[in-house]
């Protein structure tokens, strides 16, 4: 299927692969006919999606079983007066109903919002009020139900509620039902253009009310490298991204890039993450290739790898927060697999990554995806030489990388902030070494500037995670009358170190930081918490650490 949409698909090395790789648009590209129903016409048997649940329940889906479901799910829309460009918002966690929902959606044009299940009812009101959502899909769950129902007097827009059960309150409408008594579907005549919006993201951002991220229609086509070169997917692939379908992660690992190269996604549907059920299930399923962040592969390396069978698993790979070397390491000696570190952003595909012919280098986020057009600039508005620290750029003057989104949804001063004049600014700082390699140093306002230094969050926390005493950690600047600014730790420590909190156990970690990394480095000052303030998708909230010092 990818060789439709490819100049080339064979790449020897990284300069054959930026030199010759190519995305072929056609128009009115829509992913739910283009691939779903492509696959359903050429492979009907083919297994698209395997679905697992933490109670033992087990459900395979075939190609044409996906396209039979998403033309139910369209007609149904259809007829409750869904209709193209109409928001629609999936609170469905893990739920297979989740794909044959979000499916449905692109066949007739209108918006997909995905969601996590954590929304409060100021966060509903807040969504539905941003983007005049028009109906909200639901897990069917006592607590979401309840939040959509306390929001749903101060949402104006809000005209259908759905529910996928078990609970349907009075109010909402059985989705399964609605999909069991669906007519058949009929195509709408264009149900819609490339540059039409398919996807709504509100990014969870650590300042300020989330942002929306929109992506058109041709935004799946960018996940061919996602999949195709970083993930290294082939068609008789099991893949499992673990990712709640509320996240952009999702759209990486549960859907797009996966089924235009042909694989099989494999989804674990459970309430409660524990790194022995996660080992347990790709050994019993025996799922040959796996995406997580860094932070559920720190909890898999605490447990025996060495008493699960992954002799099946053949590729491994890491996003969604920069990593650190020791488990890179540690998972390397348990498993004989190098972790593939990969880099983007909500709004935008893979744009950094090593690939299938690269050597990674434990703690590198790769070299660039050739989709991207990229350049590292210095605050005076140089290109960043090399081991000179830059923000990352992507000029799009001679590229538009396909992926890249829209902007933030009603919001031109927002957009014009991060990308004007055929520049996108991503905010993040990296440098990149003599081989090409980059190396994520952290969030422009997180980098902190002492005595002439400028010192990444990340390399200090990367020293400070291996220590036995550290479980998790943040580092960010503090004022400093003589310095500018230092270091500052805010550490959780590990339950065997709580009883020993105190001077002697700072230094100890200070010294530590000193002999692992540059010496300069290390934090001045270390709080000890039980907590760390985190956004609603889980990332630190650095800015809160540094209002709260002020």
């Amino acid at each position: 299927m990818v060789e439709k949409y490819l100049k080339q698909t064979n790449f020897l090395h990284q300069e054959d692969f930026k030199m010759n790789f190519k995305i072929n648009v056609p128009e009115n590209f829509n992913f739910s006919y283009d691939i779903v129903d492509e696959w359903a016409r050429i492979l009907p048997d083919k297994k698209a999606l395997c679905w697992v649940n933490d109670q033992g329940e087990h459900i395979d889906f075939s190609f044409r079983e996906i396209k039979e479901k998403s033309d139910a799910a369209a007609s149904y829309f259809q007829s409750l007066g869904i209709e193209k460009g109409d928001m629609v918002m999936l609170i469905l966690k893990r739920r297979y109903w989740y794909w044959f929902a979000l499916l449905g959606l692109h066949k007739i044009g209108a918006v997909a919002i995905p969601a996590t299940h954590l929304l409060t009812k100021k966060d509903i009101v807040y969504r539905c009020n941003a983007a005049d959502i028009k109906a909200i899909i639901s897990v069917g769950e006592s607590l979401v139900n309840k939040q959509v129902d306390a929001a749903f007097p101060e949402c104006p827009s809000l005209k259908l509620r759905l529910s996928i059960g078990p609970e349907i309150p009075a109010g909402w409408l059985d989705f399964r039902k609605g999909l069991a008594a669906a007519k058949p579907f009929v195509k709408p005549e264009k149900p819609s253009d490339n540059d039409d919006i398919m996807l709504l993201y509100f990014t969870s951002g650590t300042t300020g009310e989330p942002k929306m991220v929109i992506h058109n229609y041709a935004y799946p086509l960018g996940h061919i490298i996602t999949s195709g070169y970083w993930q290294n997917l082939k068609k008789d692939n099991l893949h499992l991204t673990l990712a709640d379908t509320g996240w952009a992660k999702a759209a990486w690992g549960k859907l797009y890039g996966q089924w235009i190269m042909g694989a099989c996604i494999f989804v674990y549907d459970h309430e409660k993450f524990t790194a022995a059920d996660i080992l347990r299930v790709m050994q019993d399923y025996k799922v040959t290739s796996f995406c997580a962040p860094p932070t559920i592969y720190r909890f898999m390396i605490l447990e025996d790898l060495h008493k699960y069978d992954l002799s099946a698993l053949k590729y491994c790979e890491v996003a969604g927060e920069p990593l650190n070397p020791s488990v890179f390491d540690t998972f390397y000696e348990a498993t004989g697999l190098k972790l593939m570190e990969g880099f983007g952003q909500t709004e935008t595909t893979i744009t950094i990554a090593n690939f299938p012919w690269m050597e990674p280098k434990p703690g590198s986020m790769g070299m660039p995806s050739p989709a991207y057009d990229m350049d590292l600039i210095t605050a005076d508005g140089r290109s960043a030489e090399d081991g000179e620290q830059g923000e990352i750029i992507f000029r799009t003057d001679r590229l538009k990388p396909v992926g890249l989104f829209l902007g933030y949804y009603r919001d031109p001063e927002l957009t014009a902030s991060v990308y004007s004049d055929n520049v996108y600014h991503t905010g993040d700082i990296a440098w990149r070494d003599e081989d090409g390699y980059y190396w994520f140093v952290g969030r422009n306002d997180d980098v902190i500037k002492s005595s002439g230094y400028r010192i990444g969050p990340f390399e200090v926390e990367s020293a400070l995670m291996t220590h036995p005493a550290v479980v998790e950690c943040a580092i960010t600047g503090a004022q400093d009358e003589v310095r500018g600014q230092v270091v500052k730790a805010t550490i959780i420590l590990a339950q065997s170190y709580k009883e020993k909190a105190g001077p002697e156990l700072i230094k100890n970690i200070q010294d530590h930081v000193k002999r692992v990394t540059a010496p300069y480095k290390y934090p001045r000052i270390i709080e000890f918490v039980d907590e760390l303030p985190k956004t609603i998708s889980g990332k630190i909230r650095r800015v809160q650490i540094r209002e709260e010092e002020k």
